[in-house]
């Protein structure tokens, strides 16, 4: 069956390449999937950059992940970040056996396993045996990323096929 038409079923699970991938991002995993988003599911596809951050609730205009771009594409329950040489590629079921088991990204290396969830209209990773949680969510045309320490405002300046800006 071509790409054109396939399930998120039929797509193979991505993951990171060793040691990351660098340049301009790799090619779209569920490019032309044809399953709709699962009740619930916020529409974050696109390629996304951070253009505010905030810490404990104040402004940072020189936070370090200022210019961050994120490529999220969905179809289903699954979901897939590209980011920072990393492919995160996750079912949103709450269960840990179809969420991520990938390489952390600060070193592309550290094996992680993390739990994926949509719950009231918010994407949620838990990461297995630690005390956080990382969201997505719409706030109108922008998303909203609430990381380990920060809050980061995304505009949406591409498709989720875009492999660069």
């Amino acid at each position: 069956m071509s790409d054109a038409r396939r399930t998120v079923d039929e797509i193979p699970v991505a993951f990171t390449p060793t040691g990351g991938w660098s340049g301009a991002m790799p090619a779209p995993v569920l490019a032309g999937c044809v399953d709709p988003l699962v009740e619930g599911a916020p529409d974050l596809r696109g390629l996304w950059r951070v253009v505010a951050v905030s810490v404990d609730g104040a402004d940072d205009p020189a936070h370090r992940i200022l210019g961050h771009l994120q490529r999220i594409e969905q179809a289903g329950d699954r979901l897939v970040v590209t980011a920072s040489g990393i492919i995160h590629d996750m079912r949103c079921d709450g269960t840990e056996a179809n969420g991520v088991h990938d390489v952390a990204e600060f070193d592309h290396t550290t094996p992680i396993t993390v739990v994926a969830a949509y719950e009231d209209g918010v994407h949620v990773l838990r990461p297995v045996g630690l005390p956080v949680e990382v969201r997505r969510r719409r706030d109108g045309d922008r998303m909203i990323w609430d990381y380990l320490n920060f809050t980061a405002t995304c505009d949406r300046i591409g498709g989720p096929d875009a492999t660069s800006e």
